[in-house]
């Protein structure tokens, strides 16, 4: 992606090309909706525009960052946004039939153990582990330092493995799931 004299439209139009999907993926794992997710990347593509002097030649962390900052100013705005999920609950908009249901309860069982940590902690392991991010550039992302985020991302891993391990009460009182039967 050339020196940062060199970033004109060409520039933006490959970089937007190369992590529009990603973004509004992004989006799609933290809102309610597509449409959302969709406006998301949008604003971080103005802003990336406004300041493409400032974005790296690797633009995807620094766009992740972008919009990881427009989602908690909204959030802030918002507290209780009627189209915007708590990312405690952005796990739920698995497309249905995605897996098969042994995939299913562990996908649920993960869930459930992934929404017992900080929202920190699940952004961490969120940025490492569904947008595939090095310690580094999850770092960049949240605004501090590579140590700060390899230790944070330990600490989380940690965390989330002891929940996932945590099983209260008896097999036979733990919760199923299943699905509506059809009318006959």
């Amino acid at each position: 992606m050339g020196p940062p004299g060199k970033r004109d439209e060409d520039w933006f139009t490959r970089v937007y090309a190369a992590d529009y999907g990603q973004v509004v993926k992004y989006g799609q794992r933290r809102l309610a909706d597509m449409e959302a997710a969709a406006e998301l990347a949008q604003e971080v593509f103005v802003i990336a525009w406004r300041r493409r002097r400032e974005v790296p030649d690797r633009s995807l962390p620094w766009l992740y960052g972008v919009a990881r900052r427009l989602l908690a100013n909204e959030w802030r705005a918002r507290r209780a946004a009627p189209n915007v999920l708590p990312i405690t609950d952005a796990g739920l908009l698995q497309k249905p039939g995605s897996s098969g249901a042994d995939a299913t309860v562990g996908v649920a069982d993960l869930r459930a153990a992934l929404a017992t940590l900080t929202d920190l902690d699940q952004e961490i392991l969120r940025l490492v582990g569904w947008e595939e991010l090095t310690v580094a550039e999850a770092a960049q992302v949240l605004g501090c330092t590579r140590t700060t985020a390899a230790v944070r991302l330990h600490r989380a891993r940690r965390r989330l493995n002891d929940a996932m391990s945590y099983r209260p009460g008896s097999p036979a009182q733990q919760p199923v799931l299943a699905s509506p039967r059809k009318a006959v």
